[in-house]
C-alpha cells in the first residue's frame, strides 16, 4: 500500500491514481487532467488504471503513460484495453518518435487493447482499432468510451450521458478547437475565436432545447466523409439560426459559420460530450478567460484581474438579490458572472430550489435569474470586441446577456450616442431625457471594476475632463484641498474612473475597485485621497500581492472597497474616527511567470491536504462486488489568501455598521 504523504519535494507532484510521487513537468501536468478526467468524469474507478505500465514489445520493455482494464479483469497486457499518450505541448501528432505512430506501435502489442489516446493538451487524436478481415484498421471516434462502454453516447450523447469537466479539461478542449480552426482554416486568432464561440452558443442553445434530443453531435462516420461533414454544418447551421433569433444584441441576423464542414464537425466532436450548463462555474469561467485573455487581449491597459481577486472582491460587496450592479470597465465581464452566480445562490436558496427539484421549478427559477440579469445587471467596455466576449460569458454562465454596451465610460453624458442612451434609459426603466449629465447617473447599487490605467492611456478631452472634480487641479487650503476651476492638460484613466464609479452609485452604495498603489501613496496625489476621505467611507483596502497581473504587468495595486456617502454626510465633513478593514494578500496563486504555486510547509515542501469534503467521492469494489466510498485523493492547494481575505472581512462586517 502506497503511505500518505503530507508534504512533497519541490518540483514533484502526488500522482492522482496511484498517490506516487512523481516530477512536476509538462507532460506530468497533461497526464493529471487525463486521470481527473478519466476518473471524474468517464467514472473510470483507480483500480482499473495503470500509470506507467510496462509491456513488452518483442526484446525491449516500454511504458506507457495510461493503461485502462476492463473491471475485475486482471492487470496484463494481453487485458489492455485502452492506451493513452501524453506529451508536452511542444510534441506534435506526426512526431516520428513520441507523435501517433508511437500510439499504434504499443496498441499493436497489446493483442486486445481496442482504444487509444494520444494528446499534448492542445491537439488530440482518438483511435480505435477494429480488427477486419482484411487486417486491423484504425478508426477516430470523438472520443474514447466512459467506464460502461456505450459507444452510442460517444457518438451522440443523451443529455444524461453529459459530463462535467473538471481540473483544465474544458480548456483544453477550447484550445485544441482554436488551434484546430486556426491551422485548418485559416483565420487569425482573433477571428478563429469569434468562430468558435459561435459553435460555443450552439452547444448551450441545444442544451436548453428541452426536452427536445440533443442536435449538437457529430458521430464518427460522419467525421469521415465530405457529405458526413455537410450533414454536421446543416445540423450546427439550424441550431445557430435560433441562437441569431434568440440573441439578436450578440449575433446580426446576417451572421454566418464560416468554418469549413471539416473544421466544424471535429470542433462538434470535441465539445459534444460536455454539459456547458452543469459544469462548475470556476471551471468554465477560467477556461473561457484564459481563452478571451489569450486572443481579445489588447494595448488599452487591458489586463485583466485574476479570476480569485475578482471573487474576493465580490464576496466583500455582497450583491444582494435586488442589488443593480455594474462593472463600467467590464473587459471579459469576470466580475459580473461571478456577481451574477452569487445571487444566482441566493435566488436558489430563496426558491428552495436543489438538484433534485422538479423540472418546473427550476424552470421557474431560470426565468428569474433572466429576468434578474435583465433588470440588474450592466457593464460597459470601449472595446467592442470585448462587449460581446462579455455577453457570451453571461450567457454561458447563468443565461443572461445582461444589459452590456459599447461605451466609453468617462465621455460626458452629452457625448454619448442617442442609440446608446435610448438602451442605457430603457434598461433602467427611465427617460432617456433626464440622463443629461454626470450627476443624473446614480442609479447603482454595487460596483465591481478594474478600470484601465496607465500614463499611456491619458484623458486629455475638455469636456470629459470638466466632469470630474478630479479633472480639475486642486490647490491646498488651510483646512484641506479644494479643485480650481484650472482643468488638468491630461489625468490618468484611473483616477477619473474613480469619481465615475462614484457618479454611478447611488448614496450609500458601494463599489470595490482595483487602482495603482500611486493613488493611494503618491505624494503628488494627496488631493485624490483627499476627495475619496470626503465622498466616501472608505471601507476596506486590500494589499495585492506584486504577482497578481504577472506575467504581463507588474504594477503594485490595491483592492479599495468605498461606500458613497449621502449628500448631508459630505456637507458634513470628515466622519468621526471610524474602523478601516486592512490586510495584505502575500500570496495570490501564482508567480511572476503565471505558473501556479502551492502552499508549503516552513521547510519548503509543499503540503498535500485531504480534498474538498463536497468534492465527488471514489467509489472501490471490495471482493465481494460491492461499492464502497472513499474520499479522493489528497492534492495539493493553491497558496492563495484571498478566500481568508474574504472570510475574514465578512466576519469584521458583522461588528460594523455598514448599511448593506
Amino acid at each position: 500500500m502506497t503511505k500518505l504523504l503530507a508534504t512533497l519535494p519541490d518540483g514533484k507532484i502526488c500522482d492522482f491514481i496511484d498517490q506516487k510521487i512523481r516530477n512536476d513537468t509538462p507532460e506530468e501536468y497533461v497526464r493529471q487532467n487525463i486521470e481527473r478526467r478519466l476518473v471524474l468524469e468517464l467514472g473510470y474507478l483507480p483500480e482499473q488504471i495503470e500509470v506507467e505500465y510496462p509491456i513488452k514489445q518483442g526484446s525491449k520493455t516500454v511504458r506507457v503513460d495510461l493503461a485502462i482494464f476492463r473491471e475485475r479483469e486482471p492487470h496484463i497486457q494481453e487485458n489492455v484495453w485502452i492506451i493513452i499518450e501524453c506529451k508536452k505541448d511542444s510534441i506534435q501528432p506526426s512526431a516520428s518518435k513520441d507523435g501517433i505512430d508511437q500510439l499504434k506501435s504499443y496498441m499493436a502489442f497489446c493483442d486486445n487493447s481496442e482504444w487509444g489516446m494520444w494528446t499534448n493538451g492542445k491537439k488530440k487524436t482518438v483511435l480505435r482499432r477494429v480488427k477486419t478481415e482484411e487486417g486491423v484498421v484504425y478508426e477516430e471516434p470523438n472520443d474514447i468510451p466512459a467506464k460502461d462502454g456505450n459507444l452510442e453516447e460517444v457518438d451522440r450523447p443523451t443529455r444524461e450521458s453529459l459530463k462535467n469537466a473538471v481540473g483544465d479539461n474544458l480548456l483544453f478542449s477550447f484550445k485544441i478547437c482554436h488551434d484546430h480552426i486556426y491551422v485548418t482554416d485559416g483565420l487569425q486568432k482573433q477571428p478563429a475565436f469569434f468562430e468558435l464561440l459561435k459553435v460555443i452558443f450552439c452547444k448551450i442553445h441545444d442544451e436548453r432545447n428541452f426536452p427536445n434530443l440533443l442536435e449538437f453531435y457529430a458521430t464518427a462516420s460522419e467525421k469521415k466523409s465530405n457529405d458526413g461533414r455537410l450533414t454536421v454544418f446543416n445540423r450546427i447551421n439550424k441550431i445557430f439560426d435560433a441562437v441569431k433569433k434568440q440573441y439578436p444584441a450578440i449575433f446580426d441576423a446576417n451572421d454566418q459559420l464560416k468554418l469549413q464542414p471539416r473544421s466544424l464537425a471535429y470542433i462538434v466532436g470535441e465539445l459534444q460530450r460536455y454539459s456547458f450548463l452543469s459544469t462548475n462555474i470556476d471551471v468554465k469561467g477560467k477556461a473561457y478567460e484564459e481563452l478571451v485573455g489569450a486572443n481579445l487581449r489588447g494595448d488599452r491597459g487591458e489586463f485583466f484581474t485574476p479570476r480569485n481577486v475578482q471573487k474576493m472582491a465580490v464576496q466583500m460587496l455582497e450583491p444582494k438579490v435586488t442589488d443593480r450592479i455594474l462593472d463600467p470597465a467590464c473587459g471579459t465581464g469576470g466580475f459580473l458572472v461571478i456577481a451574477m452566480n452569487e445571487v444566482i445562490e441566493k435566488l436558489k436558496q430563496q426558491a428552495g430550489v436543489t438538484e433534485q427539484s422538479d423540472i418546473w421549478m427550476k424552470d421557474a427559477l431560470n426565468s428569474r435569474i433572466r429576468e434578474t440579469a435583465q433588470a440588474n445587471f450592466f457593464g460597459f467596455d470601449i472595446n467592442p470586441d470585448l462587449v460581446k466576449a462579455t455577453k457570451m460569458n453571461m450567457v454561458m454562465n447563468n443565461d443572461g446577456a445582461g444589459n452590456i454596451f459599447r461605451q466609453d465610460s468617462l465621455l460626458h453624458p452629452h457625448q454619448w450616442e442617442d442609440n446608446f442612451r435610448k438602451q442605457f434609459a430603457k434598461a433602467l426603466d427611465i427617460d432617456a431625457k433626464s440622463l443629461r449629465g454626470f450627476k443624473d447617473l446614480a442609479y447603482f447599487d454595487v460596483i465591481a471594476t478594474n478600470p484601465p490605467f496607465g500614463s499611456k492611456l491619458p484623458i486629455k478631452d475638455r469636456e470629459t475632463l470638466s466632469q470630474y472634480q478630479l479633472g480639475h487641479v486642486w490647490r491646498e487650503t488651510e483646512t484641506g484641498w479644494e479643485p480650481t476651476d484650472q482643468l488638468h492638460g491630461s489625468a490618468p484613466p484611473e483616477i477619473l474612473f474613480i469619481e465615475r464609479c462614484w457618479q454611478f452609485l447611488k448614496p450609500g452604495g458601494r463599489m470595490g475597485i482595483v487602482l495603482p498603489d500611486a493613488i493611494l501613496g503618491a505624494p503628488g496625489l494627496l488631493y485624490v485621497r483627499y476627495w475619496m476621505i470626503k465622498h466616501c467611507r472608505i471601507v476596506a483596502s486590500i494589499d495585492l500581492h506584486p504577482d497578481t497581473f504577472q506575467p504581463r504587468n507588474g504594477t503594485q495595486t490595491s483592492v479599495l472597497i468605498l461606500q458613497k456617502k449621502t449628500e448631508e454626510e459630505i456637507n458634513r465633513g470628515t466622519m468621526p474616527d471610524y474602523e478601516i478593514f486592512m490586510a495584505q494578500v502575500k500570496a495570490i496563486g501564482h508567480d511572476k511567470r503565471g505558473n501556479t504555486v502551492y502552499r508549503r510547509n516552513e521547510e519548503g515542501e509543499e503540503i498535500l491536504m485531504p480534498a474538498d469534503p463536497g468534492s465527488i467521492p471514489l467509489i472501490e469494489r471490495t471482493a465481494s462486488g460491492e461499492g464502497t466510498a472513499r474520499p479522493l485523493p489528497r492534492q495539493k492547494v493553491e497558496d492563495d489568501d484571498t478566500p481568508f481575505v474574504a472570510d475574514e472581512f465578512l466576519v469584521w462586517k458583522k461588528q460594523v455598521v455598514l448599511g448593506w
